[in-house]
């Protein structure tokens, strides 16, 4: 974006660092053009609430999911709002009432929604706008971007601007945070250098990123460190994951595991958090093999025992670290 000048980002940069360095929180960052508020990357006070991806649960109905949810010890489920997902689109404004009330009958919370949404004028962004909102949900994740590889990276960059801008709008009047979550491979905020710009002269109060730290490993395992300064103040919500490189028939390729297992450098990740004061609702994702339970099918080849047992481990896992790191 023109109105981005480099003496203005190796500025903010190099406050983000000294930040870190000091121990500072996210008012020592130069905030985005367009930021309404001093703090905006700061979650509201309080220990991270813990939710599972509810696409791991697909093969169980809202009373089913939100009961083994509870049994196995989290705070909330990150809960699928999308086609294919627990709540259809169509059906939002009937179904996701009775998902959170059967979430919160087993004593927990939806903290945030996965959805598709891209832009305003998709047919059901504003019923599920209306309906997250009327409901006291405040996070929804959105849906991936491509580049238009008919033009230029910096078209690109202002047109996801343009759309960015309107779900800025939108989400105002909802009083709902957007998150667009990075994602390794060839999509639009693999690197969070190209989603720091996309998102110029928006306010982090609604438009965000659920930071994805196994991503943005995958994309620099030794940058990621640094490259999360530009988002800080938009990161209101994140998920968790593990994984590793793996040689197979001489090929490279990502190989998701449990947490602690893999090459994400959770230690220096969770002590940025704790730096930073970002503490807003984390999501578990478990990518690994778990009998098809890992991409959302309805049917496992697991028993419901072998499950639960895996996704325990790596709940206790990042308990652990919580612990450690105070958050």
């Amino acid at each position: 974006m023109e109105n981005i000048s480099r003496k203005k980002f190796i500025a903010a940069a190099t406050m983000a660092t000294a930040g870190m360095a000091l121990g500072l929180n996210a008012k020592g960052f130069t905030l985005p053009k367009g930021s309404n508020r001093s703090d905006a990357g700061q979650s509201s006070p309080g220990k991270i609430k813990v939710s599972i991806f509810s696409k791991h649960l697909h093969w169980l109905n809202y009373t089913d999911m939100a009961s083994l949810a509870a049994d196995m010890g989290f705070d909330g489920v990150d809960l699928t709002v999308r086609p294919d997902g627990h709540v259809l689109p169509e059906h939002v404004a009937a179904d996701l009432p009775k998902a959170v009330a059967a979430v919160e009958q087993a004593g927990l919370k939806v903290y945030t929604i996965v959805t598709n949404i891209k832009s305003p004028d998709e047919k059901y962004t504003h019923d599920i706008l209306k309906a997250a909102s009327a409901l006291g949900i405040k996070y929804y994740r959105m849906a991936w971007l491509n580049y238009d590889k008919s033009i230029g990276i910096p078209e690109n960059l202002k047109a996801i601007n343009k759309q960015f801008k309107a779900l800025e709008a939108l989400n105002g009047q909802y009083n709902m945070h957007g998150a667009y979550q990075n994602h390794s491979g060839e999509l639009f905020g693999a690197s969070v250098w190209d989603l720091w710009l996309g998102m110029d002269a928006t306010s982090p109060d609604f438009i965000g990123c659920q930071y994805d730290v196994r991503h943005a490993t995958t994309e620099g395992a030794d940058t990621w460190s640094t490259s999360i300064q530009t988002l800080i103040p938009r990161i209101k919500t994140t998920n968790v994951k593990d994984f590793y490189w793996d040689k197979k028939n001489g090929k490279w390729q990502v190989k998701s595991v449990p947490l602690g297992e893999g090459m994400v450098d959770f230690p220096k990740y969770f002590r940025i958090l704790k730096e930073q004061k970002i503490n807003g609702p984390m999501s578990l994702h478990c990518e690994y093999e778990l009998g098809g339970a890992q991409d959302g099918a309805k049917q496992l080849t697991i028993s419901k025992d072998a499950f639960t047992t895996a996704v325990k481990k790596d709940l206790a896992t990042l308990r652990g670290w919580l612990k450690e790191y105070d958050l």
